[in-house]
């Protein structure tokens, strides 16, 4: 399976230079390409201080991203995965937009499990977790903090993608979360495509750094095997990453080789 990662920081206010800046990110992808991960609410940026705050930047599942990535999906024949603040009826969540090679809106995945910056606006996700085939594989979405959830790790072991798509804006406390990362999936024989986004934002006085470094986990044929690391983004910066994965993959290496 071929898959790519984008690392990307919208510029927060201003969604029509988030999409122009997004769209020349990726203008650098060509086919053929089957999977391209985006951050967690890409276009938006992440830290919201209330609903009011963030309720003029929601969407519909069919709004304005789909409608962005619909072209994309197309001339890469791709999935295409990104994060963005959904609005159903009266209710908000911190969702992932899956657009197929069609460029229909295939399916929408909502966080389970929110973060502290969640609780002011999201409400946690309330629909089964699924499996996506695409010819040259299969996938899964999980978003950000969902990757700390036992019950998502347990339903990823039992459900077997062969890759889970990761939009995130991880924030960084100074640990290696490469590892980190490779350690939650170690069990499960799942290769990992995960879209950071980096810097800081600033709410109410109170800065958070986010961790970047955007990576592609490969993980081997066997529970427990090692996980390679094919691609890495640094800290800071957009970056493009593309790499195949073999499906599975064994290895002899060290957990991150």
């Amino acid at each position: 399976m071929r898959v790519a990662a984008l690392q990307f920081k919208p510029v927060k206010g201003d969604r029509v230079e988030s999409e122009r800046r997004l769209l020349a990110l990726l203008e650098r992808l060509q086919p053929p390409i089957d999977l391209v991960v985006l951050p967690e609410l890409a276009l938006t940026g992440y830290l919201f201080s209330s609903r009011d705050q963030i309720l003029p930047l929601t969407e519909p599942s069919d709004g304005p991203t789909a409608q962005l990535l619909a072209p994309v999906a197309r001339r890469l024949g791709a999935f295409v995965v990104c994060g963005f603040p959904e609005r159903e009826g009266q209710t908000l969540y911190n969702s992932a937009l899956v657009v197929g090679p069609d460029g229909a809106v295939d399916s929408v995945v909502r966080k389970t499990l929110l973060y502290s910056a969640d609780v002011p606006w999201a409400s946690p996700g309330d629909q089964p977790y699924r499996v996506i085939p695409t010819p040259a594989g299969t996938f899964a979405v999980g978003i950000c903090m969902d990757l700390n959830d036992d019950r998502f790790i347990d339903w990823l072991t039992g459900a077997q993608p062969d890759v889970l798509a990761f939009p995130t804006n991880w924030v960084d406390e100074g640990h290696d979360i490469w590892t980190y990362w490779a350690m939650q999936l170690w069990e499960t024989r799942i290769s990992l495509v995960a879209a950071d986004t980096y810097g800081t934002e600033t709410l109410d006085g109170v800065t958070t750094g986010f961790w970047g470094r955007s990576a592609i986990i490969e993980a081997a044929g066997q529970p427990g095997g090692p996980m390679t690391l094919l691609r890495a983004a640094p800290a800071e910066g957009d970056a493009v990453l593309v790499a195949q994965l073999e499906l599975p993959r064994a290895r002899q290496e060290g957990l991150l080789a």
